[in-house]
């Protein structure tokens, strides 16, 4: 009983390891057949034409034109930055010639300032010198010029009696007129005697002037 029973056992166990064995066989081969399916369609597969070629071109497309765009506002960046560094040297060389003209403006206006400076220093001066010419003819008093006695004065009348005898004389200058009598003295004449013949005798040291009525000047 125990022998069939093991023979039993030992059958069913060939068989199951048979079964396992096919199966596996079996699932190798599919594997293989699998695999050379596979490599035969990536094999046959067509990438031009395909769906992936057009993504892919698209993608190209889009990156390439997304380049070109970006190329173009660079472009279009130089282009504005070239135009302002153009206007730029333009505003520095008017700035620049701005700034000469004005200094030479300058230059000009601080010459013609100098020179009205001198010419106000140079008439103040003048005028200085005019001042102290007509101080100093001022302090100085004119020298009088010699008039001869009996050019200057004349005789007007004699009046009196005897030694009581006066004389009225007259400044021809100034029409004033003098009461002399003997021993009065006018300009450094001293009268020496009064007649009615004579008219009036003055002396000086040496000298001596007679004004009477005959030779009135």
């Amino acid at each position: 009983m125990q022998s069939k029973f093991k023979f039993f056992a030992i059958l069913v166990g060939v068989l199951f390891v048979g079964t396992a064995f096919a199966e596996e066989v079996d699932i190798e081969e599919q594997i293989s057949v699998g695999e050379e399916v596979s490599s035969q369609a990536i094999d046959d597969y067509q990438v031009e034409g395909s769906l992936f070629q057009q993504i892919t071109d698209l993608e190209q497309e889009k990156i390439l034109m997304q380049l070109e765009k970006e190329r173009a506002q660079l472009n279009l960046d130089l282009d504005r930055l070239a135009a302002e560094k153009i206007k730029l040297s333009m505003e520095i060389d008017n700035l620049s010639g701005r700034a000469e003209q004005q200094q030479q403006e300058f230059d000009n206006e601080r010459a013609r300032l100098e020179a009205e400076a001198k010419r106000l220093e140079a008439q103040k001066e003048a005028l200085e010198n005019q001042e102290d010419i007509a101080v100093v003819k001022e302090s100085v008093p004119a020298k009088k010029q010699d008039v001869a006695f009996d050019g200057k004065y004349k005789l007007v009348n004699v009046i009196g009696a005897g030694t009581q005898l006066q004389a009225t004389i007259q400044d021809t200058t100034t029409g004033q007129n003098k009461r002399v009598s003997v021993g009065k003295k006018i300009d450094g004449y001293t009268v020496k005697s009064i007649s009615l013949d004579e008219g009036v005798v003055f002396v000086k040291g040496s000298e001596t002037t007679t004004l009477n009525i005959e030779a009135r000047k």
